[in-house]
């Protein structure tokens, strides 16, 4: 991401962290296992076509880029994390296709003001940590009359219940940080982007997970590979409460299955909106 001289201190170490926590664990494996659908449907619902200026937001290995890039578009993909970004222009490598790849905080785009023509946003800028800042920066990038697209994992989804299920385990959150899936309540977002937006179309979806076979299974998932869960579990340990947190995440995950014992299914809420920048 880009960092200036403006930027607090705090803030500067606060965006340090969170690009350690996306950089441990393999966030790009788990894209590849049950995450990839998700930029394909971000990009059909914004309607993306040949020639356009696309900017993806928490691009992260690219699971919308890539797909916005193959229809022509013309797609420049931040995040916070360059680990991240690497894995995606390997995947772009392999595709065959260009796109560039910038290093970003989404709470200081390093861009013009109404520089794309959509910007959009798969799982992504819900985690930075101040919610109207990076809602503000979305909006001030997006040209007037062009698209802006998020999906968001909701509060009362999976992902929203994993959070929840972490937050007695995890350390205080820094001043003025939100939790990640509010993005994801449309009352918020709605209050995010204001008057600056018309709400085009905001509908729930689910992404349906089988790629494991128990919920045991898709809990270690969890505690291998997601930056967060790793970072919070961690705390756990140094608190003594390690065990208890192993416990806490194992019931969660066996409670939220939909499958069988020996064939787990989630289910996983998400809010997709699309809107028109004023």
């Amino acid at each position: 991401m880009s960092q200036t001289a403006s930027q607090p201190s705090a803030d500067r170490e606060l965006k340090a962290k969170h690009r350690s926590m996306w950089a441990s664990g393999d966030y790009p494996g788990m894209v590849e296992t049950w995450l990839l659908s998700l930029g394909t449907r971000l990009v059909e619902a914004a309607g993306i076509t040949a020639g356009q200026r696309v900017l993806d937001i928490g691009a992260g290995t690219g699971n919308a880029s890539l797909p916005a890039a193959a229809t022509g578009a013309r797609v420049t993909a931040t995040d916070l994390t360059p680990e991240l970004l690497d894995a995606g222009r390997l995947r772009a490598e392999a595709r065959g296709l260009g796109l560039e790849w910038v290093e970003a905080d989404a709470e200081h785009l390093p861009f013009a003001d109404a520089s794309f023509d959509v910007v959009m946003s798969s799982i992504g800028v819900m985690f930075a940590p101040h919610h109207q800042e990076a809602a503000d920066e979305l909006v001030r990038v997006c040209r007037p009359g062009g698209t802006i697209a998020l999906l968001s994992w909701t509060p009362e989804g999976v992902v929203g219940g994993l959070f929840r299920t972490m937050k007695p385990f995890a350390p205080a959150p820094p001043p003025g940080a939100q939790p990640p899936p509010l993005w994801g309540d449309e009352e918020h977002l709605r209050a995010l982007l204001g008057d600056r937006v018309a709400v085009d179309s905001a509908s729930r979806g689910t992404l349906e997970v089988t790629a494991f076979n128990t919920a045991r299974d898709f809990a270690e998932h969890f505690k291998a590979s997601y930056g967060p869960t790793i970072a919070v579990r961690k705390n756990a340990e140094g608190e003594g409460r390690a065990e208890e947190f192993d416990q806490a995440f194992q019931a969660f995950f066996d409670e939220a299955n939909v499958g069988t014992e020996d064939q787990a299914r989630y289910e996983i809420e998400y809010l997709l909106t699309v809107g028109t920048r004023q």
